[in-house]
């Protein structure tokens, strides 16, 4: 399995926790998700990383203010879409 496809499997399962209120369990595969999203990212162009970066000060405001629906729906639709577009 690509790298990109275990990890966007994984948000929508991370995304569904948040959703279902399970944040604390969310959160500790949260850590795990970025951490390998943070190396695929490590390698891609520079605009991509960019936007990667981005993606994470927002998704980590969203946490910090406990909008736990809000990183649920970047996790699922905007983070996955950076992945699928991530070169091979």
């Amino acid at each position: 399995m690509k790298p990109q496809v275990k990890g966007i499997d994984e948000c929508r399962q991370c995304a569904v926790l948040f959703r279902l209120g399970r944040d604390v369990e969310a959160a500790l595969t949260m850590v795990d998700l970025f951490d390998e999203t943070q190396r695929l990212f490590a390698q891609a162009p520079r605009d991509d990383q960019q936007a990667w970066a981005l993606m994470l000060g927002q998704m980590l405001a969203c946490q910090e203010r406990q909008d736990w629906l809000g990183l649920a729906d970047f996790m699922e639709y905007e983070l996955i879409e950076l992945l699928e577009n991530l070169p091979a």
